[in-house]
Formats: C-alpha cells, structure tokens, sequence
C-alpha cells in the first residue's frame, strides 16, 4: 500500500535512509528538513512525500516529489529510498510507478528525476533507465569533483 507519510513515520523513514548508506550526512538533514516542512505544514504545496507499507504492514520506502516550479505539468521525483531490507522485492518500482499514475491523474507530462554518476549510483541509474527513464543531461563535477549530476525524464504524454 502506498499511502501518505504520517507523523508515526518519521523516524523509520529515517532510519531506512540511513541504512541505505548512499547519502551524505547533510544529504541525511536535507531529507529530514523535508520531511519535517511536510508533516508541520500541512498546508504547503512544494512537494508531497508518500511511503510505501511491505505485506507485513511495516515502512518499506518513501518518495518525495513535487511540481516542479515555474513549469506547466514538469514534475521532480526529489527523493526516494527503500530500506535495505526491502531492495530488490519492488518497492522501488511500486513507487515510481505510483507516481507516474499520480502525475498523469493531474495532468502532467514530464518527470523529471536527478541522481549522481559515481560507481555506487550505478544499481540506481540501472534501476531508472529500466523504467524507461531517458538520461537527458550531465553536469560535470556538479556534487563534487568526480561526481556528476545525472538528469533522467519521462514523458507521460
């Protein structure tokens, strides 16, 4: 079940985050600084942050997304993660499969999803263009030297 995060949430959608081991700890804040505008103002429009509940009822992952600004129908898939314990069963596809529905359900047309070019990212990049993602752009040396900003889209329509 995909759903929307709840307060009761949070600290296992941190947890999971963590253990993934591929963020940063200022990734880590940034992702928590999110959260946190989401579940303390309600009322805000930047983004929305779903998660998704395994077949044993427990937080398996979580995806944060957004209408991208100053666009009509682009939207931004910020973040998403899947705990270690739940890689590889589909979660992960779930999601952004979800997301796709969402999108088209409000009439979007693009999505639009950012990651980095290290070696560790390489599962991820896999993961995106098996979805039909398009690798779109690269900015060289964007995160860090060495570390470029890979830009993925989707056309929904």
């Amino acid at each position: 079940m995909i759903r929307p995060m709840a307060r009761s949430d949070k600290s296992v959608v941190m947890e999971l985050i963590e253990a993934t081991a591929f963020f940063r700890p200022e990734e880590v804040h940034v992702a928590e600084e999110l959260v946190d505008v989401y579940l303390n103002h309600p009322d805000q429009k930047d983004y929305d942050v779903v998660v998704i509940e395994s077949d044993e009822h427990e937080v398996a992952g979580y995806l944060t997304w957004g209408e991208t600004a100053m666009t009509v129908g682009t939207y931004d898939l910020y973040w998403m993660a899947v705990s270690p314990r739940h890689q590889g069963k589909g979660y992960g596809r779930r999601l952004v499969e979800w997301l796709e529905g969402r999108v088209r359900e409000i009439g979007g047309r693009l999505i639009i999803i950012e990651t980095s070019s290290t070696p560790k990212y390489d599962p991820t990049r896999r993961f995106y263009l098996g979805l039909n993602y398009r690798e779109i752009a690269r900015i060289p040396d964007y995160y860090q030297d060495g570390d470029d900003r890979v830009i993925y889209i989707k056309r929904l329509v």
